[in-house]
């Protein structure tokens, strides 16, 4: 490589512009796209087709945001759909799981309350040019939540409703850990 390819090179480095249409944001999409599909199979109780749909979801979310990392194709569309996308998912789940009966609503309301509204605090903070950045604890909580969704999906045995419901209560806790966790980490350093 010569002075002025490699000049170019760094040029672009420091200052990409990576288009919206690139695989990260169309899995993002995607996903988006097949909520409504998942929310009709959970209710019409085709529940191995639920699982199957929600894990392949879930999956998606990982691989967008390793292929954009990896391959600098962070775009502000991913960074905002990418989160919407999780949020409905996960809203989507919990609540179908409340019409069906197999969910305690207060388990959906205290999820959902901590994820809205530290979605709202930090996008606040974020128009005052604070940022509040993602935590290791919030990774687990939304293992966890997955996990948790993924076993009400199976058609199980009778015998996993308790293990179900503790993985499902853990999940709670952990959500609710991190949401305080973050509003004080939040608080110290936007002090």
């Amino acid at each position: 490589m010569n002075r002025s390819e490699r000049k170019r090179s760094q040029t672009s480095d420091l200052n990409p512009e990576v288009s919206n249409w690139n695989l990260p944001n169309f899995l993002t999409s995607l996903r988006i796209l097949f909520i409504p599909v998942f929310a009709w199979m959970v209710l019409a109780g085709y529940d191995w087709w639920a699982f199957g749909v929600f894990a392949a979801l879930m999956v998606t979310d990982k691989l967008d945001g390793d292929i954009a990392r990896a391959r600098g194709l962070v775009t502000n569309f991913g960074k905002i759909a990418d989160p919407i996308a999780d949020k409905a998912l996960m809203t989507t789940a919990l609540v179908c799981l409340n019409i069906t009966d197999v969910l305690p609503v207060w388990i959906t309301v205290v999820i959902l309350i901590r994820e809205f509204g530290i979605t709202v605090w930090r996008m606040a903070l974020l128009r005052q040019g604070k940022v509040v950045p993602a935590s290791q604890g919030g990774k687990l909580k939304t293992v966890l939540q997955a996990l948790a969704v993924a076993l009400y999906l199976c058609p199980l045995p009778g015998w996993m409703g308790i293990p179900t419901l503790i993985v499902m209560l853990l999940a709670v806790a952990v959500t609710v850990v991190t949401g305080v966790q973050y509003l004080i980490a939040g608080r110290k350093e936007n002090r």
